[in-house]
């Protein structure tokens, strides 16, 4: 009779730990893991295909790597934007010779005239970073040199653009950027027009 006692308890774990483990399948690891939702727990929970996320993004276009170099005059400025699809990363680094007046905005294609969304702004002597823009449009820096003495502003970026626009003295320049003639440094080159 002693024996009957641990069997049944045996029994009764087993049963329950596999009606435990059926009901975490089915509400849990089928929705989560493979995007099975049976009962509507996982959509309920917020699991539901979480697998699927992924941090890999497919890129659309070409990966070109640009390198600007611009001499502020005292109290001069310069805006320079690269064209960006909604969802393209941008890889930046930005150095100054000295502290400059810096607005790094964006203008979505969608938005009304003059609208713009500004990322970040203060004075800085440089910034570096990964940005994804949030929508298609042109993405990029104002520097203004509020000093008396000129200032240099290097910008280095790697990304899926194919055009950057230089903003000064109150001209636009679009700059088509080609990795058709590349030089020995795999910077692309500028055809301006």
């Amino acid at each position: 009779m002693n024996n009957i006692k641990p069997r049944t308890k045996i029994v009764s774990a087993i049963i329950a730990s596999g009606s435990l483990a059926i009901v975490v399948l089915f509400t849990i690891v089928l929705p989560a893991e493979f995007s099975y939702d049976p009962l509507g727990t996982g959509e309920t929970l917020g699991i539901f295909g979480l697998s699927e996320q992924s941090t890999f993004t497919p890129a659309t276009g070409q990966l070109n790597s640009d390198q600007v170099e611009y001499t502020l005059e005292p109290y001069g400025s310069v805006e320079y934007k690269y064209h960006l699809q909604q969802g393209s990363t941008l890889l930046f680094e930005w150095q100054a010779s000295n502290t400059v007046t810096s607005e790094f905005h964006g203008e979505p294609e969608s938005g009304p005239q003059g609208y713009s969304d500004t990322y970040g702004i203060g004075k800085f002597t440089q910034r570096r970073g990964v940005f994804t823009a949030p929508t298609t449009g042109i993405h990029g820096w104002f520097w203004e040199n509020r000093t008396s003495a000129d200032v240099t502003v290097v910008l280095k970026t790697s990304g899926f653009y194919a055009k950057a626009y230089e903003f000064r003295d109150g001209f636009k320049n679009e700059l088509l950027l080609s990795r058709d003639k590349q030089s020995d440094t795999g910077a692309v080159d500028r055809i301006e027009n």
